[in-house]
């Protein structure tokens, strides 16, 4: 399949390992792609970013916390009242992430192995030999992890502005917005 991969879909896989080992994540998500692309100068990351979803955006809604708290206050857990008790019984920090090592392969997730075969899917769809960042975006908006579909919703902009870069993207994106988040 990667054989079929442009430079710059190439590009975004080896940026979400990278995205993935700077947040310490032990495989590469859905989320960790749709990072990477908003780093991306091709039609992925011009869609991203011209819907209003640029990498220090969503890194900043990602990093909030906010998107996890609210996913569990939905299901009645107040996130601060665990972090405040798991801090008292095993002292400050003891929530926070290890720290991974700062080289050597990340596995994917299966989600982001789904968007990879979505973005192959979304090429030969569009009769296109070739897969581009574009295709890499529509695969990831495809699987509609919990997680990008949340970080999506979160950024203010105008989702529809995908249109004029990736076709039948902004379908894809408003559909997912309109879910609940889960």
């Amino acid at each position: 399949m990667f054989e079929r991969f442009t430079d710059e879909a190439r590009l975004a896989v080896v940026r979400a390992q990278e995205e993935a080992r700077d947040l310490h994540a032990e495989r590469i998500e859905p989320v960790h792609l749709l990072l990477a692309l908003t780093r991306d100068d091709g039609r992925g990351g011009t869609a991203l970013r011209t819907a209003g979803a640029d990498h220090r955006t969503l890194q900043t809604a990602l990093a909030s916390g906010d998107l996890d708290a609210d996913a569990l206050a939905a299901v009645g857990v107040d996130l601060a009242q665990v972090r405040a008790t798991a801090e008292a019984v095993f002292g400050p920090g003891a929530l926070d992430r290890g720290r991974r090592a700062d080289s050597g392969h990340i596995p994917f997730a299966d989600g982001s192995k789904r968007a990879l075969e979505e973005s192959l899917r979304a090429a030969v769809r569009q009769k296109e030999r070739r897969l581009d960042s574009g295709h890499v975006l529509l695969g990831v908006l495809a699987v509609a992890d919990p997680t990008v579909v949340r970080l999506l919703a979160a950024v203010p902009g105008d989702s529809g502005a995908m249109r004029d870069g990736l076709g039948d993207a902004a379908a894809r994106l408003s559909a997912l917005l309109r879910r609940p988040a889960v």
